[in-house]
């Protein structure tokens, strides 16, 4: 394999050998999905702090705010995602372990979860139209929706990215690594999303 030498051979004795393959467009330089993770992460975070600080203000402001009843279901959405979470992580161990065949059927049983997940939220929606909580008319419904919509929409992402992982024939660790960082991430997020809708309600 072609090799080049870093710059600090300009700058000490000692000689730092780098592998030539970032020429390789193919191939992404190492640190590059890391990094996007944690840009990804640090936007939706951001942006679910701004809705939590919007709807505890609201929350705060009478008018036209009725009290919607919990849905029940949201706690199988807890322990579904909270489940799922568990599962991606022992594929991701199963993979660092050479076990390929395990944690492809790991990571199936996680996207099939997540699916159940999902499914879990639009009960939760029919929920709240059966109790007249609707998009437009009140606002303590309409938070509900946006959380729990919006929460399912990067859920879905990460099911993407996820069967990506599995279909790609040549993956790498920091992939796998990163894809099932971003899944427990979305599971942090619901786990407060879920105390701030439980605490409110």
């Amino acid at each position: 394999m072609r090799r080049i030498v870093s710059q600090r051979a300009e700058k000490t004795d000692q000689v730092v050998v780098l592998p030539f393959s970032l020429e390789d467009p193919t191939k992404s330089p190492p640190g590059t999905y890391t990094i996007l993770l944690l840009t990804l992460c640090l936007s939706i975070f951001a942006f679910f702090a701004a809705l939590v600080a919007a709807f505890i203000w609201r929350s705060q402001t009478p008018p036209y705010w009725d009290s919607v009843v919990f849905p029940n279901v949201l706690w199988l959405s807890t322990g579904l995602i909270v489940v799922s979470s568990i599962t991606f992580e022992l594929a991701r161990r199963f993979y660092g372990a050479g076990e390929w065949r395990i944690a492809s059927r790991m990571l199936l049983l996680t996207g099939t979860i997540g699916a159940a997940f999902v499914a879990s939220q639009l009960t939760a929606w029919k929920r709240l139209i059966d109790q007249g909580a609707y998009m437009m008319e009140n606002p303590h419904g309409s938070f509900f929706y946006l959380f729990t919509g919006l929460h399912a929409a990067h859920l879905l992402g990460g099911m993407v990215a996820l069967f990506y992982v599995v279909l790609r024939p040549n993956r790498s660790r920091e992939l796998v690594d990163v894809v099932a960082y971003y899944w427990h991430f979305l599971t942090v997020l619901w786990l407060i999303l879920f105390g701030v809708l439980l605490a409110i309600s």
